[in-house]
């Protein structure tokens, strides 16, 4: 049976078994390593990696899954090796957990409209007489949902704060075709029962930095940082903090009030809305997040701590300004979605 060596970022070597007919992520699930992953399918990019030694084969993915950097890349869930494999992982051990993951059913509460072609969606733990009732995360982690009867999973950040009610609030661009998009328009409704698996992600911030932050969303990756904000507000965060969200349309442009809500709470929050194709009555800042991005590091007087959470595209743009700005990779932080 081949062996698998995993190196992490940070320089830690994990060994295990991976028989020839499995994936090395369920095979890393199976030795007590739980690598950052979403949807197991090959769509969400989330499990590449580099394999930097040994013979393998891989099962059919979406193209889109890997980014243009990323193209060298393996996917963890797609990738059956033919030999000893030594892999190398974009991540340090930390991001590695070493326990299963709690599933747990939760209760649809709420469904509605959250801008063009997304949808607010409410969820509440059922009582659990051995874990609770408690949303107990971190602001900026996702959830995976299960399609009732079904197997298919998808990851969704947590817009809301922890809270002792069971209630979690996501925001869900509906995709074209997608599974569980079709669920949400087609079939889904208050008190429907879902399972939960989760929390998940390292998508979080960091509390001992006493940088500035400038905090990125596009499409329904504000809802992370959304968390964040109304983590910040909640403890009166007094660090300069800069809100970027980007959009290719103004109807795009959901939770005004919740972003107003948010400038009462954090006097020293700036907020940036960036519409990349406006209509003419439009005021604000016009142009991609990465071009106000670029705005704002050049009024700003120290280098940020960066996080950003949106879709592809974004990302990369975002991250290669920051790589042109000698923005040190560590005072990055950034999550895709879907």
């Amino acid at each position: 049976m081949p062996e698998i060596t995993l190196l992490t970022r940070d320089g830690a070597h994990l060994e295990f078994a991976c028989a020839q007919d499995e994936n090395i992520l369920d095979a890393a699930a199976a030795a007590g390593l739980f690598l950052p992953s979403m949807c197991r399918e090959g769509s969400c990019g989330l499990c590449h990696a580099y394999v930097a030694e040994g013979a393998y084969e891989m099962g059919s993915f979406s193209k889109d899954a890997l980014s243009d950097a990323d193209q060298a890349g393996v996917l963890l869930c797609r990738c059956e090796p033919r030999s000893d494999l030594t892999v190398q992982l974009p991540y340090p051990q930390a991001d590695i957990q070493r326990h299963e993951i709690i599933s747990r059913e939760a209760v649809i509460e709420n469904l509605a409209p959250a801008g063009a072609g997304a949808m607010a969606v409410t969820l509440r733990y059922t009582p659990h007489e051995s874990f609770g009732q408690a949303a107990d995360f971190v602001p900026g982690q996702y959830m995976e949902l299960a399609i009732p009867g079904t197997n298919i999973r998808r990851a969704y950040s947590m817009a809301n704060l922890p809270n002792w009610d069971g209630r979690f609030e996501f925001l869900i661009r509906l995709q074209k075709n997608g599974a569980f998009s079709t669920y949400l328009a087609e079939q889904a409704k208050i008190g429907d029962m879902l399972i939960t698996r989760g929390p998940l992600g390292q998508f979080v911030l960091d509390d001992a930095s006493m940088r500035p932050r400038c905090l990125i969303g596009g499409g329904c990756g504000f809802a992370p940082v959304l968390s964040m904000l109304r983590h910040l507000a909640d403890f009166q965060d007094t660090q300069p903090t800069h809100l970027i969200f980007g959009a290719n349309r103004e109807e795009e442009l959901f939770a005004a009030g919740d972003i107003d809500s948010l400038r009462s709470a954090l006097p020293q929050l700036g907020v940036t809305l960036a519409v990349w194709r406006p209509e003419a009555a439009w005021t604000g800042f016009t142009g991609t997040a990465a071009d106000a991005f670029v705005q704002y590091l050049e009024t700003s007087t120290q280098t940020p701590d960066v996080y950003v959470c949106g879709p592809p595209r974004l990302l990369e743009a975002v991250l290669a300004v920051a790589h042109e700005r000698n923005i040190p990779p560590e005072r990055i932080i950034a999550e895709r979605v879907l």
